[in-house]
This record gives C-alpha cells, structure tokens and sequence, in this order.
C-alpha cells in the first residue's frame, strides 16, 4: 500500500471554516482528519501541504514511524501550527491503518474500554449570543433566556453543561473574553465586583433552569491571571461547579489555584505533547487534563493519557469542532481507562449533520461508539462542497 495523494478540503462553518485532510492509497483505501485552523492558528494548511509532500508513495501503514520522521525534520520549531500539521497527518493515516485491517480506531488502540461515553453540552448559551440566526436557533439575551436554556438541556437528556461569561449589560449581548480580544478587562485581565455579581447571575439562572442535578462546568479560557480566577472560584463556589476550567502556560500558578479553589480544576486544552504536560502533572496542577486530538494526534493523545494516569488525573477531550473531529476524540475517550467526561457542540449550523456521513449517534446525553472501520464516518464531499468557506 502507498499514498498517491494527501489533499485538504474546507466547508463553511457559520462563524468559522471546518477543514478536512484526504489522505489516498493506491488500494483505495481512504483516511480522514479534521483540523482547524480558525481560532488562532492561520495557515496551518500551508504547513499541513509543505510536510505532506514527501509522503507522498511512502506506506501509511507505519504510522509511528512517519510521525517520528516528521518530528525530526521539524525539531527546531516543536509545538504550534508544526505540532497540529503533524496531528492532522497522523490521525488520517490511522485512519487509513485502521480501515486496512478492518477495524475500528478504538480496536486498533487496543480494544475499547466503553462504548458509551458521558458528554457535556459545551459552549451552552455562547453560540447564541451572537450566532442564533445562522444556527436557526432562539437568541440569548437575557437570564431569563438562560434559565430556559439550562431547562432545554435538562429536556434533551443532557446531565452536564459549560457554558462561558455572558455579559448582558451592554449595547448588546456579548461574552467576556478579554484574553483573547482587546474588549472590557484587556489587556489588564482584572476582575471587579460587578463582574462576580455578572457571573452568580448567570450560574444561579443555569442552575434554576437546569436543575439540582445538571453538572454545571465553566470555562474561563485565558480571561484573567491568578488573582482573578481565584475570585471566581469563591464566587462560584455555591454551585457546585463539576470543574473550573482554566488555561495557564504556568504550571506553578494553576497549581496554587487547584491548592485554594473549592472546585475541581480542569486545563492543559492548549499543550501539544508530553513534554509541555509533564510539568503540570509533576505539580498536581489540575483536576482533569484536557487534551486535543486534532491538535496532538491520536497516538500521541494516548500516551498523554497515559502518562496523566501514573499521576491519578483522568482526562477530557477538547472537542468544540466537526462531527469527524467528535468521532476522533471519541475514539480517544473510548480506549483511554482514565476518561472522565467528553465535550460536544450540540448548537450548530443546521448542514453539520450532512459534511460527515453517518452523524454522530447521541442518547440521552451519551455518544455510542461505532464499530464501523476507521473513525466510522466519512466525509460527504459533495456537501463540503456545497457549502465553500466564506472566511
């Protein structure tokens, strides 16, 4: 078996692209990945392109091997948009293995652990902010709209949410993100009384709506430094977060604020490799590592799990992209022992269910694994094509 051809395909997204990578053999055999390259890591395509070429009438096969060969011709510039160009290579080319020997992802990694994986309802409430036309969904605009989200998610089976800062005070609904843009709070990333009052508001609403056994989570991304996250742990302490989510590049930091909050803390969504996780597992930096399937490869994914088990700490998928990039975390989630919870958009544009063939199968807040070959979907490339990219 040889590769004739690696290609990348990209579909419309509403607020943002999903990008596909073609990997094909000369037996016909065909391997899929999903990669992003809208939040923060543009032309990542270009680097994916320039890598794949040599591979081209190498077996896919020896995936290890490829992937240690693209390592090395890329030692000096470790991490970034070189670390998800290899991910995305080395996820289409366990495709490819697994639907050449006939077997599922989660076989090939050594048989699943479960077939059933728990998910949260993640970004619940963010997209509709600003996204409710595209999505054909109802706008968010107030806590009482909050409150009968938190009730929508309860009807449809779902048993945890995350959610983000809204801000409802101003011209117009929008979230608090200063970490990522130069809104209210950048570049200082303080935190005020007004804003703790802003985000008890929101959490008591979920909760009312919810109800008393929804897992709530929130996701505080890079929006403050220690001393703000850790008024926001008190602040949210009445809820009984299922975790804080945080990123911090300072093991140390994150540390001392898993050491004084009354929550668990989950991060690392951000990391690519053992290498950059290894510290924050030495410090017991968190509750739960999160850890990017798209962004570190699947193979890799598996040893970072690994590792994260020596140290007691189970692990989470960061997954807020396609369906294929679920399936792929899902595989993940499935053959790792120390899962704990698996994230998933369930608000989107209305044609996802068509880019990936078949959709995801969801029960009662729960994802079942297929046993089809592969990742067990393919890309409808008719349907990427249907809806071109307009960013």
């Amino acid at each position: 078996m040889r590769i004739v051809a690696i290609e990348d395909l990209h579909c419309d997204a509403g607020w943002r692209v999903w990008s596909f990578l073609k990997v094909v053999t000369d037996q016909g055999v065909v391997g899929w990945s999903e990669y992003n390259e809208s939040y923060g890591s543009k032309g990542l395509t270009a680097v994916i392109r320039k890598l794949a070429d040599p591979l081209i009438g190498l077996d896919p096969r020896p995936v290890e091997r490829i992937t240690a060969m693209l390592y090395a011709r890329t030692r000096q510039a470790p991490g970034g948009l070189i670390a998800q160009a290899i991910a995305a290579i080395e996820n289409a080319l366990v495709d490819v293995k697994a639907k050449a020997l006939g077997i599922s992802v989660a076989e090939l990694l050594g048989g699943p652990v479960r077939e059933r994986l728990r998910l949260y309802w993640s970004h619940c409430g963010s997209y509709r902010l600003n996204h409710a036309k595209v999505m054909g969904t109802a706008p968010l605009g107030s806590l009482a709209d909050v409150k009968a989200l938190g009730a929508e998610v309860r009807e449809k089976g779902f048993g945890a949410l995350k959610t983000n800062i809204f801000m409802f005070d101003g011209d117009a609904p929008h979230m608090h993100q200063p970490g990522f843009t130069n809104g209210e709070g950048w570049p200082e990333l303080n935190v005020d009384r007004r804003l703790l009052r802003i985000i008890s508001a929101e959490l008591a609403a979920f909760r009312d709506g919810a109800g008393p056994d929804m897992d709530l989570l929130l996701d505080l991304n890079f929006n403050f430094k220690t001393e703000g996250y850790l008024e926001v742990a008190r602040a949210a302490a009445p809820f009984g977060l299922m975790w804080l989510e945080i990123d911090s590049f300072d093991p140390a930091a994150l540390a001392t604020i898993r050491g004084r909050a009354p929550m668990p803390i989950a991060s690392c969504e951000s990391l690519f490799g053992r290498r950059q996780f290894r510290p924050y597992l030495d410090r017991q930096s968190m509750d739960v590592a999160i850890v990017d399937v798209p962004w570190n490869g699947i193979l890799e994914s598996m040893k970072i799990a690994a590792m994260a088990e020596a140290y007691e700490v189970n692990v989470a998928p960061h997954n807020f992209y396609g369906h294929l990039s679920t399936m792929m975390s899902a595989h993940f989630c499935a053959a790792i022992a120390n899962f704990r919870i698996m994230e998933i958009d369930i608000d989107d544009v209305p044609w996802k269910d068509e880019v990936v063939t078949p959709a995801p199968t969801i029960e009662r807040g729960h994802l079942i694994l297929p046993d089809r070959p592969g990742w067990g979907v393919e890309v409808d490339e008719k349907a990427v094509k249907a809806h071109p990219p307009k960013l």
